[in-house]
């Protein structure tokens, strides 16, 4: 039954499905194939999706549109551009950390390559070339699910269960994303220097500085409250997300002034898209992950595992072969949906931390975003800068082979994933 499910999602996925049916497909096969009365289909589909907890997912992704609507772009430009536009590739280090006040408040890689790309591509293809300007985009956007607040691990904790909190998470990867960060503006100067970028923006000067972060102030605030508020116990993931979306229609309504009644359709509208396709997977997901468990799939996956090892770091390192492949040809929300219920739980049987072993799934699968052939965040750039998809991967490889390096560091020195939540009391 397993295996029928199995190639009934593939197959019809493969012969262009969307992946939300695919899975409905898959479980519908499994029930025929097995003794299960059809009646489990809507139970089971209706209280999967039936969890305050998912309530998080529209709620951020809602406060992002809201944001970006409200002009946040345009300030966190600014700021970046005073600190960073006047070293050599300065506009590439500018479009990273505006990536990375993005990733603040979106929490989505593709939300964000779709601002970056919109935003910041013009200024970047006249002084850099459509390549690099494409690749630097596509990389900074891949920072949204790993600084909190994240969708990906959103529904992670979700699929994980009462292991693994949401605020836990978005603890583990505050460590890692600023490395990344690091990392990316490091590659961005040795690229701007070797290929003798121009110098763009205006002299460094502190005056300027404080006068944009002064204008920026309360968009930074925003992830302070409601992440702080997460972390302290304040509120839950769940009313944090609420109170973004308040926070968003606040700043956008009374501070910049840039948002209209007339943006909220289209925003409401987005977001009810994005949130049903997650929730289409998850509710025909739990029928297969049902369907799958009756037929013992995951005992015999422990089983198969511990014939090949009995290393927790060899089973780390066999999840992140599995997902490299999986995250070049599955969308990354239905893979968290499809193999978080199977590899989690092995996983807390080697005696791995779940915080540790969350993080690095989800790091591998945001890694995934940006292989092809199936990398969304490249389809986002692709469409937005008019390159194909060959050409932009060439020269997207360095922040891939930097993304895959930290993640074995993590791999291998769980503190850097770890400390910080562990400080806070996860």
């Amino acid at each position: 039954m397993s295996l029928l499910i199995i190639l009934v999602f593939f197959g019809a996925a493969l012969f262009g499905m969307p992946l939300a049916l695919s899975l409905g497909l898959a479980a519908i096969g499994g029930l025929i194939a097995s003794d299960v009365d059809f009646n489990l289909l809507p139970s089971r589909m209706m209280s999967a999706v039936n969890a305050f907890p998912l309530m998080t997912i529209p709620f951020f992704i809602l406060a992002g549109e809201l944001m970006l609507k409200a002009g946040m772009m345009e300030r966190l430009i600014d700021l970046a551009n005073t600190i960073v536009g006047r070293l050599r590739g300065g506009l590439g280090h500018v479009t990273v950390l505006a990536g990375m006040g993005l990733s603040t408040v979106s929490g989505a890689a593709v939300a964000d390559a779709s601002a970056l790309g919109s935003t910041m591509l013009p200024s970047l293809k006249k002084h850099y070339g459509t390549g690099f300007s494409a690749a630097i985009c596509a990389a900074a956007a891949n920072l949204g699910p790993i600084i909190p607040p994240s969708g990906a691990m959103i529904v992670y904790a979700f699929m994980a269960g009462p292991s693994v909190s949401v605020g836990g998470l978005f603890m583990a990867g505050i460590v890692p994303g600023l490395i990344l960060v690091v990392g990316m503006l490091a590659i961005c100067s040795i690229i701007a220097h070797k290929r003798q970028f121009p110098l763009t923006g205006e002299p460094f000067a502190l005056a300027a500085v404080l006068r944009e972060l002064k204008r920026s102030i309360i968009i930074f605030m925003m992830p302070v409250v409601v992440i702080g508020g997460i972390v302290g116990g304040a509120f839950t993931a769940t009313e944090g997300s609420a109170i973004a979306v308040v926070y968003a229609l606040a700043i956008g309504f009374l501070i910049t002034k840039k948002l209209k009644i007339s943006d909220l359709p289209e925003a409401l509208i987005r977001t009810a898209i994005t949130s049903s396709v997650v929730g289409a997977m998850i509710a025909f997901a739990s029928v297969v992950t049902y369907m799958l468990t009756i037929d013992m799939l995951p005992h015999k996956l422990l089983a198969l595992i511990q014939s090949l090892t009995a290393d927790p770091t060899m089973y780390l390192i066999l999840v992140a072969v599995v997902l490299l492949v999986v995250g070049m040809f599955l969308e990354s929300n239905a893979a968290y949906i499809m193999l978080v219920p199977l590899l989690h739980p092995i996983a807390i049987k080697f005696g791995i931390d779940p915080l540790h072993f969350g993080f690095l799934f989800v790091f591998n699968l945001v890694i995934g975003m940006l292989t092809p052939p199936v990398g969304v965040v490249l389809f986002v750039i692709c469409g937005v800068s008019g390159l194909k998809l060959g050409e932009l991967a060439k020269h997207v490889w360095p922040f891939i082979a930097f993304m895959y390096a930290l993640l074995l560091v993590c791999m291998f020195v769980p503190q850097l994933v770890l400390t910080l939540p562990r400080a806070l009391g996860y």
